[in-house]
């Protein structure tokens, strides 16, 4: 994931070998929340459950595999999307690089994991455009 330039400075300079240190020696390449494998395309169904070839299963969102899954327009469900892992940091710090803080993540669980972090900043966001609104433009109505 890219990293934005404001927050270009709290990161180590020796970021992107910590980062390939995480995601492929002690990772294998695989996603640590849901196990997907890095680079390759999976099919999956939308809500988390993927189709892994190399072990022939259906795994879950969790990393999970599942026993049975129904049939129903599955063929219809299926969409192919290539997975790219990312180090992410655990405690949402990007000063705190420890190797217990970061994790690889693919993009599914990357986004899962900062749900929070970008509802925080979307307020934020929003609330500062319509404070500016308001000093120039008057009260909204």
């Amino acid at each position: 994931m890219p990293i934005r330039p404001e927050y270009r400075w709290l990161y180590p300079i020796d970021w992107p070998q910590l980062s390939a240190l995480i995601r492929f020696d002690r990772a294998k390449g695989r996603c640590e929340g849901c196990g997907r494998p890095h680079g390759r395309f999976v099919c999956h169904l939308g809500d988390g459950r993927w189709w892994d070839p190399e072990r022939g299963a259906w795994w879950d969102g969790q990393g999970r595999a599942l026993r049975r899954i129904s049939a129903e327009n599955l063929l219809a469900q299926v969409s192919t999307t290539r997975v790219v892992l990312a180090a992410a940091h655990r405690d949402h710090d990007p000063t705190n690089n420890r190797p217990r803080n970061l994790a690889a993540l693919c993009q599914r669980c990357h986004m899962l994991h900062d749900r929070e972090e970008h509802r925080r900043r979307r307020w934020l966001t929003l609330f500062r455009r319509k404070a500016l609104g308001d000093l120039f433009l008057g009260r909204y109505r």
